[in-house]
């Protein structure tokens, strides 16, 4: 019996190891092709390594400007976010009313549609509206998914609040603002910061929403995009990639890290 045991363990561990480098592999292509000698071909083994591309990619303003656009855009998609999705989830969790459930589904179908369909329907209601494409549809298009990754996070901790906590801050004559302040923000402080890094994480290398929201405007995956069809320096686009990669892993793993641990906030067991 615990043969049988420790093989399927085994079985599981190296099925789980086969999944894990067929997803991560070819993003580690990425980093090599950054700073291969050749130019313009995929050539396996490479024929050489140098690091002249990171100097080429720093001096090319178009990628500059495409990530300047990138930052300010799930900057401010974040912030949107972070505003409407607390907003939200404290509705959702703190009070009891007729369609509580649908509201909350609402909140999340944007992210669990598929993107083209969220950006055909953004795209037409734009244009429906007469409203000009530009950075700040990227933006409205972003916070739609945006807001719900912020939103499962901070329904998530909200549930765990004591109710209890508010109560007794009412009590002592705190208003509103100063409940929030003392009693509320630093149990739910790691899960904003958290859904924030994943709202960050999401705005900054989406794509497809991006295609049908942007005017002329060229943020740094659509920017990837275009030099993918339409190559001038190719290993300049690996290192661009590599950016964008390392820019969404880490607020990544830093909002699991500062999650991990929810279930041991203040209030958690009242």
């Amino acid at each position: 019996m615990r043969s049988d045991l420790a093989r399927a363990s085994l079985s599981l561990k190296i099925a789980a190891a086969a999944g894990l480098l067929f997803l991560h592999v070819p993003i580690l292509l990425i980093f090599v092709y950054a700073f291969t000698t050749e130019e313009k071909s995929y050539q396996w083994p490479p024929p050489g390594f140098t690091t002249q591309w990171l100097a080429v990619t720093w001096n090319r303003p178009d990628v500059w400007q495409a990530l300047g656009l990138s930052v300010q855009v799930a900057a401010i998609a974040t912030a949107i976010a972070l505003v409407l999705g607390t907003l939200c989830a404290a509705a959702i969790s703190g009070s009891r009313f007729f369609g509580r459930e649908a509201i909350s589904l609402l909140v999340i179908l944007p992210i669990a549609l598929p993107g083209i369909i969220t950006g055909i329907s953004l795209r037409s209601a734009f244009s429906l509206m007469e409203i000009p494409f530009s950075m700040w549809t990227i933006i409205l298009g972003h916070a739609t998914f945006c807001v719900v990754v912020v939103y499962n996070n901070a329904v998530a901790r909200f549930r765990r609040v004591s109710g209890s906590l508010v109560e007794a801050s009412m009590d002592l004559g705190a208003n509103s603002f100063q409940t929030f302040r003392y009693c509320i923000l630093p149990n739910i402080g790691t899960a904003l910061v958290a859904g924030g890094m994943l709202a960050f994480a999401l705005s900054f290398d989406e794509v497809i929403v991006t295609t049908f929201t942007a005017g002329q405007q060229q943020t740094l995956p659509i920017w990837m995009l275009e030099e993918l069809v339409r190559p001038r320096q190719r290993p300049v686009t690996n290192v661009v990639a590599m950016v964008v990669v390392l820019v969404t892993l880490l607020p990544i793993l830093a909002a699991y890290y500062l999650t991990r641990d929810g279930d041991q906030i203040a209030g958690s067991g009242k």
